[in-house]
């Protein structure tokens, strides 16, 4: 079984680089079923056996040789890029805080072959569950998903997207994309093309702790996770964010803390549905050395 890719490792945290195809928790599978024809095709069991995928904590527990280990967010099993995970609940804790508060920098990028309704800005609204388990945004502000991105032709007939969600809500960047005209390449939930996975990943992340600020990047894995009985491979693809010109794209872009982001309306607080003022984490890295 390969490794995964661990980008930050201390007494306290892990953040790993999560391949796209890897859930967060173990699931069970049986021949002919949806999650191993579609999701994981290498995969071969009889009709009676059950298959146990295993999901990033029961991965990284037997990779690091740990007894615990605590998610302090999610990524969409499609999603790739920086993951945290506390090794003990003190650590879970307080970074569970950092999230509650909005404290924590998150940036994200995306793909897609639709040309958005704008080119940047703020996309906020309500989020309501829908049949299928899609979510639809609305025009209400009660609780709003707030998410903040800028666009730019990644190469031709591609848009890229630097995506900054403000709030944490399931599918959010999604959701917001899709609203804006330009779904995510893969994303077929939400009217994206057939691209073999969810052009999205969870470039950088940003930890604002007790101990001082972490900051972690991810580099866009070109491979997709494939389970088979005794672990999984990193399989090559080919479109996406596997292209050539997508990762030079990718390469050229600048710490996307530095970027000029939208401004938020002034009013909304995003744990009541008002934005009380930014997270504090873009002024922290501004202080931080370079």
């Amino acid at each position: 079984m390969q490794d995964l890719c661990i980008l930050y490792n201390s007494d306290d945290l892990v953040v790993v680089n999560k391949p796209s195809g890897i859930g967060m928790h173990d699931t069970q599978a049986v021949q002919n079923s949806s999650l191993t024809s579609q999701q994981f095709p290498s995969t071969e069991t009889s009709a009676q056996e059950t298959l146990t995928i295993p999901g990033i904590v029961t991965l990284l527990k037997k990779q690091l040789n740990l007894s615990q280990l605590h998610l302090c967010h999610r990524l969409d099993t499609g999603t790739s890029g920086c993951l945290c995970l506390a090794k003990n609940e003190r650590t879970a804790a307080e970074i569970g805080e950092l999230f509650k508060t909005r404290a924590v920098g998150k940036y994200y990028v995306a793909l897609s072959e639709s040309k958005p309704k704008k080119k940047q800005g703020a996309i906020i609204g309500d989020m309501k569950n829908r049949r299928g388990g899609q979510r639809i945004l609305l025009k209400t502000t009660e609780k709003p998903a707030i998410t903040q991105f800028f666009s730019q032709s990644a190469k031709p007939g591609v848009r890229g997207f630097i995506v900054k969600p403000f709030t944490g809500k399931t599918h959010q960047i999604r959701v917001a994309l899709k609203s804006i005209g330009a779904p995510i390449n893969g994303d077929t939930l939400y009217g994206g093309n057939n691209s073999e996975r969810l052009n999205l990943h969870a470039w950088r992340l940003m930890l604002p702790l007790k101990t001082g600020l972490i900051s972690v990047s991810a580099n866009i894995e070109t491979r997709i996770a494939l389970f088979e009985k005794n672990g999984f491979t990193l399989m090559q693809y080919e479109d996406g964010f596997a292209d050539p010109q997508i990762q030079e794209w990718f390469s050229q872009l600048q710490p996307p803390e530095n970027l000029p982001w939208p401004n938020l309306p002034k009013g909304l607080s995003p744990l009541k549905g008002e934005i009380l003022e930014e997270a504090t984490v873009d002024k922290l890295a501004a202080k931080e050395p370079n």
